[in-house]
């Protein structure tokens, strides 16, 4: 007998990338549970609602994911379109969720802590591949409860541990003391955190598109808050790879949002430093400084961590 034939398939993340794992388990005639830490399906892009994508709708919707909306009368949008964060939501998201059959699989403010093989500790490998797995689960209101399953699908994601500013995967000398001065990643620099940044000097770390959103509104904010400064340190020789195809590139928005960057560098808005991996940072009564391996330093008051999130998997 199949000990684990009649057994559930978790699914860890209601964002976009478990929400299709799930439509697809349920079009094979598998059953998903579906745990999900925040209040809501997309509950971590709640946070960067703010950011557009630079993949267009069509690229950000999944087939399967289509079907189980369709007989709600669910209308898609427009495949060439651009959405930011909260159109992914509240057009996407938020509504495949309340399809019946994700609603009944759903499990929201449930945060997996443990993934384990059911009676196996760490060194027992005896029929391991074919033994179910215990899914530890600490509900909403604190409750844990562990539930058995026959494979897991991890779709956390990254948001929730973002990666340490020093080099080689860990965290600069002096790091944690400096976590006062450190923002969350992809801030809304324009809108909801706007105070935190205006007319300071604000350090961007990180060299990725997500980077290149928050660049270019430090930017409008520094044509509105006399004072405020823009510092890029990245750990290559040159910024081109963030700067991308341009007119050639195989996403436009992405080529021109690489292209917008390079001018605003061009023109000095943004102070780029190349060949900078962080080392340490100072806390000091006036700011932050920023020293890297090779012994250059720059200041800050604020600094925008390396940003886990780049746009939503195709």
């Amino acid at each position: 007998m199949d000990p684990v034939k009649n057994l559930p398939v978790a699914v860890i993340g209601a964002g976009p990338v478990g929400l299709a794992t799930a439509a697809h388990l349920l079009e094979r005639e598998l059953e998903p549970v579906i745990f999900e830490a925040g209040p809501t399906a997309g509950a971590a892009i709640e946070q960067w609602r703010h950011i557009r994508l630079f993949s267009p709708w069509r690229f950000d919707l999944d087939d399967a994911a289509m079907r189980l909306l369709e007989p709600t009368g669910w209308e898609p949008p427009r495949p060439t379109a651009l959405p930011c964060g909260g159109e992914l939501i509240d057009n996407y998201l938020t509504p495949l969720a309340a399809t019946p059959a994700i609603a009944s699989r759903l499990q929201t403010g449930a945060r997996v802590i443990a993934v384990t093989r059911q009676g196996m500790d760490k060194t027992h490998v005896r029929d391991r591949d074919t033994t179910p797995f215990v899914v530890r689960v600490e509900h909403e209101g604190g409750e844990v409860r562990d539930h058995t399953v026959a494979a897991v699908v991890d779709a956390s994601g990254t948001w929730s541990t973002r990666n340490p500013l020093g080099t080689s995967g860990l965290p600069a000398v002096g790091e944690t003391t400096a976590a006062d001065r450190i923002s969350s990643p992809l801030p809304d620099v324009v809108g909801r955190d706007r105070p935190a940044f205006a007319g300071r000097r604000v350090l961007v770390v990180d060299a990725g598109h997500s980077a290149a959103n928050i660049l270019i509104n430090l930017a409008d904010l520094a044509k509105e808050e006399p004072g405020t400064t823009i510092r890029w340190p990245v750990r290559g020789a040159s910024a081109e790879k963030v700067y991308g195809g341009g007119d050639a590139d195989g996403l436009p928005a992405r080529g021109r949002l690489g292209s917008r960057l390079r001018r605003l560098v061009e023109a000095g808005t943004i102070e780029l430093h190349t060949g900078f991996g962080i080392a340490a940072l100072k806390s000091l009564d006036s700011g932050i400084t920023v020293e890297a391996v090779d012994g250059r330093t720059v200041d800050a008051d604020v600094i925008v961590p390396y940003c886990a999130v780049h746009r939503v998997p195709s």
